[in-house]
């Protein structure tokens, strides 16, 4: 495998690593592009997002493409809760708007295992929305 496809820091984590993986993950989740967020994932990932089954690259760039043109003025913010060699687990709370301009909080758990090069094989996501008022966002 070519340096290119590995995603740095690789496995088994310290918590230096493990703390570097989740903010590269915020920050490619929060550049709102499909294809860059893709690309931390092997080809053949596994996602369980909220009640959604996804598998692979290419329906994880269709589910964010989607996601996105949903949720407009996304902003995400990530937190390492725990890791062990291979795992890890994540908090997270992001903000977006709607289409009919109505603010949401989600806030979630996320369950991470990668390969030896660094790509999440596996993702399980649970989340939970409650509709807030442009005041009281955090996230800006």
């Amino acid at each position: 495998m070519s340096q290119e496809e590995k995603k740095f820091p690789l496995p088994p984590f310290t918590l230096e690593t493990a703390l570097e993986k989740v903010q590269k993950a915020e920050e490619a989740w929060n550049s709102k592009n499909p294809i860059t967020v893709s690309k931390a994932y092997t080809i053949n990932s596994e996602w369980r997002n909220r009640t959604q089954f996804i598998n692979g690259r290419e329906e994880i760039v269709q589910f964010l493409t989607e996601k996105w043109k949903k949720e407009r003025n996304y902003k995400l913010k990530k937190e390492l809760w725990g890791f062990r060699e291979n795992r890890m687990a994540v908090c997270f709370e992001y903000e977006y708007q709607d289409a009919n301009e109505q603010w949401w909080r989600a806030y979630g758990n996320e369950n991470w295992e990668f390969d030896e090069n660094g790509l999440m094989q596996k993702r399980f996501v649970s989340i939970n929305d409650i509709a807030i008022e442009e005041k009281d966002r955090k996230l800006k």
